[in-house]
């Protein structure tokens, strides 16, 4: 048996059992050898220690149990949290009744105590405390070795390895945690992570007896409002166990790799955040936390409707399919706390009606659901459509092809969606509503098939657009009204395929209208790339497309209008450049950073735009950016690492090395280009337009002459003055110099891009820049085609590969 396996089947045994066997060392407390402050017990594998500790710059003392060899100091369970001592008097015995205590040399009452009755009637001589490797402190009697008392009963604030989190049915003792007040005080705080075993459990965040987040219930493979749980992307021997039955109610992880088992904690913070740290390079890292973002509050758009993140400028909460807000004057200024309610004159009890699936979601509160585990997917339908009252279904446990049937009888409450996570939710719908939605399908899911289609060597494209598509259709009539025929007043910009209108639809909504030129092959190939991507990506730093226009010669994409224009228009802009002072640039930074994120990783697909640049960074009412421009883009399989093609696309001083010059193209290309990006952001300056008398020719070879030199800050812009965080800047500088390295290898994933960008973990040394030398070429013939400033500009530049 590997020595895994032998550890974590001796933990097992330990917890469940209540009997285990119990030697006496160092990790053990006895009644004639108590400790005093400056002592400790360490674990028999010296991995945790309890003793006595001040918290931060607290002169308070408590007695706890900490990572005995990680130098960060770590508490995990803290004693009298709410019983402070004010100096190091404090003495851990056990008393006479059996009882582990804790108190001073002059004082008789115990400061704290286990308190466990069942024991004074006991030899208090046969009461023994010993801390064990999994950090867990048990009180036992020697003889019976009969556990009475033990902390992972009682949690601080961490969630360890091996602890259960939940009730028991049994005795009623309910194990959850509790936030610290601060950092330098231990006292119970604001917020508490628990199981609620009302209906079907779910655990829950509260905010004193306020639900703040619904961690959800569990679907057999994680929780169904943290699909981290189940994520692959942290490589993390997590084994997560959930028990309901009789006699509890409980969830526990285990770790399957025996050196990193005391290395994965799980911590609700003083602030209200539930996440996930691991002991990485001499530091705490966190991985995931949660609430993030506000889709996680609860109940954040009332009953009956859900939370979409990904809705762009847009307001976030959306009504459930059949249901209209409840105030719509509350919902036309952005409140959606009153939420939705059955359109009037419904009847979903009447014969005819059936269910429509909303996919990807958080499944709704199950406090007030049903459930029946004997019944399968198709007959949870069938049960739910015979019981009027019934108003959504869902399996209840997705581990082995849906087992288990869920279903409500009230409001749904608390629903939100994830990109390419959660649960398919099936909504009961009135019979007459449905049928409208069934023949109106071919609309809202054929897309761009529009009637009296010109016969035209179009024909072809229009068919490949129409079946890999599932954009709504704009009449040609009403994208030319709204532009004022293509006025040329409403111009926007302009690219190599064609010209970007702004347009005003009958119903007051501006729409920006990108219009494919009649003679560009290569444009028809772009519109339709772009076609087939953009309608299957939804995230709030992505354009979004808002339909297409096919009629004839005629080809269309209709967006979203966005009032400032692309980000060029400002950074590289004498005037409008200060604008945008540090803290403006660096959520655009970091909004451009979770886009591209999005496209390489929790997008449905994994996509390679090829075409980051300032031009294609759209900018909305608040700033926000917006990544546009997907006619370049490629879709990877999700194991694919590279491509190659023999026409390169793009736009030099944004183009990878590898790319530019042996046709490979990989999520490294886009990163090049983040990397680009970032830095012309911070200094306001083009890279290709940039040019300096020393050795290197365009900006980010110029910066790193500076890096090497200690002086990467006199390049900052002007425009910022001295309002900007040093290291911030200095940090992201450096991010942006890990991003272009030459070689691919050596450049970071999005993904870690975003992680330094948020955190301030230590930074490795960026290797040389690509394309940082003088070169004796025209620099004329090395320039693409490039376009005035413009929210969809296209650049295309052809180069032979190798």
């Amino acid at each position: 048996m590997s020595p895994a396996k032998s550890l974590l089947k001796s933990v097992l045994i330990l917890l469940l059992s209540p009997l285990f066997p119990i030697c006496i060392s160092l990790d053990t407390l006895s009644p004639d050898q108590p400790i005093k402050d400056g002592q400790t017990l360490v674990s028999n594998q010296k991995t945790f220690a309890l003793g006595f500790f001040s918290p931060g710059n607290s002169n308070h003392r408590y007695v706890g149990i900490w990572y005995y060899q990680i130098t960060e100091q770590t508490v995990v369970w803290v004693a009298n949290r709410d019983n402070p001592l004010n100096d190091s008097s404090g003495i851990l015995s056990i008393n006479s009744q059996g009882n582990l205590v804790l108190h001073t040399k002059n004082q008789t009452l115990p400061i704290w105590s286990t308190n466990i009755a069942s024991i004074s009637s006991t030899n208090y001589s046969i009461s023994l405390a010993q801390l064990l490797d999994v950090g867990n402190l048990v009180l036992v009697r020697q003889h019976s070795q009969r556990v009475f008392w033990q902390s992972f009963d009682y949690p601080t604030n961490t969630i360890l390895p091996f602890m259960k989190v939940g009730l028991d049915r049994q005795t009623g003792l309910s194990r959850y945690l509790t936030s610290w007040k601060s950092k330098n005080d231990p006292k119970i705080g604001k917020y508490s992570f628990k199981i609620d075993p009302i209906g079907y459990p779910q655990l829950l965040l509260y905010k004193g007896q306020t639900p703040l987040w619904r961690a959800g219930s569990w679907n057999g493979q994680g929780l169904t409002g943290a699909p981290e749980m189940k994520s692959k992307l942290y490589n993390c021997p997590l084994n997560v166990s959930f028990v309901n039955n009789q006699d509890e109610v409980t969830i526990m992880y285990c770790i399957t790799e025996a050196d990193v088992y005391s290395k994965i904690i799980f911590v609700l913070g003083e602030s209200g955040t539930f996440g996930r740290y691991t002991w990485v390079d001499g530091k705490w890292v966190r991985f995931w936390f949660n609430p993030k973002e506000s889709c996680d509050i609860y109940l954040k758009c009332g009953p009956n409707s859900y939370c979409d993140p990904y809705n762009g400028d847009e307001f976030e909460c959306t009504c459930l399919p059949g249901f209209k807000p409840k105030s719509p004057l509350d919902w036309r200024f952005g409140d959606g706390s009153s939420g939705c309610v059955r359109n009037q004159g419904v009847s979903t009890c009447k014969g005819g009606e059936g269910f429509v699936k909303l996919a990807h979601v958080k499944v709704p509160d199950t406090s007030v659901a049903h459930v029946d585990m004997s019944l399968s997917l198709k007959e949870c339908e069938q049960e739910c459509l015979r019981n009027c009252s019934c108003m959504a279904y869902i399996s209840a446990d997705e581990s082995e092809e849906g087992i288990g049937c869920l279903t409500w009888h009230s409001d749904l409450v608390d629903i939100r969606t994830f990109s390419d996570e959660g649960q398919d939710l099936y909504i009961r719908e009135d019979s007459i509503v449905l049928g409208k939605r069934q023949s109106t399908n071919s609309y809202e899911s054929g897309a761009c098939s529009l009637p009296n289609l010109e016969e035209s060597t179009s024909r072809r494209d229009h068919d490949e657009i129409r079946r890999d598509s599932n954009l709504p259709v704009f009449d040609l009539k009403n994208i030319i009204a709204a532009t004022n025929n293509f006025s040329v007043a409403n111009i926007l910009g302009k690219g190599g395929f064609g010209s970007v209108y702004k347009g005003l639809l009958q119903n007051g909504m501006e729409i920006a209208v990108k219009k494919l030129s009649k003679n560009s092959r290569q444009g028809i190939e772009q519109f339709k790339n772009e076609v087939v991507l953009i309608d299957k990506l939804q995230h709030r730093n992505l354009v979004r497309i808002l339909g297409c226009c096919v009629q004839g010669e005629e080809k269309m994409l209709i967006y979203e209008y966005l009032p400032n224009n692309s980000l060029d228009s400002y950074i590289f802009d004498e005037t409008k450049r200060s604008w945008l002072n540090w803290g403006k640039r660096i959520e655009i930074i970091c909004g451009i950073a979770r886009g591209v994120l999005y496209l390489h990783q929790d997008s449905r697909l994994r996509i390679i735009h090829r075409d980051l640049k300032a031009s294609n960074v759209l900018l909305d009412t608040a700033l926000n950016p917006k990544i546009s421009d997907f006619g370049m883009a490629r879709i990877f399989s999700s194991d694919q690492i590279e491509a190659n093609t023999n026409c390169v696309v793009g736009t030099l001083g944004y183009i990878s090395p590898e790319y530019a010059m042996q046709g490979l193209f990989s999520i490294k290309s886009d990163v090049f280009s983040f990397g680009v990006l970032l830095l012309e952001i911070i200094t306001g300056k083009k890279n290709t337009n940039y040019y300096h008398n020393g050795p290197s020719s365009n900006l980010i070879g110029h910066i790193w002459d500076h890096w090497k030199e200690g002086k990467a800050m006199e390049i900052i812009d002007p425009s910022l003055g001295e309002t900007y965080p040093t290291n911030e800047v200095s940090r992201c500088i450096q991010i942006g110099l890990l991003c272009v390295q030459e070689h691919a290898t050596d450049r970071p994933t999005m993904s870690a891009v975003v992680f330094m960008l948020s955190n301030d973990t230590p930074l490795p040394s960026p290797k040389q820049p690509a394309f940082i030398f003088k070169s004796t070429c025209n620099t004329k013939d090395q320039t693409t085609i490039e376009g005035a400033n413009s929210i969809n500009e296209i650049t295309i530049t052809k180069i032979d590969g190798r």
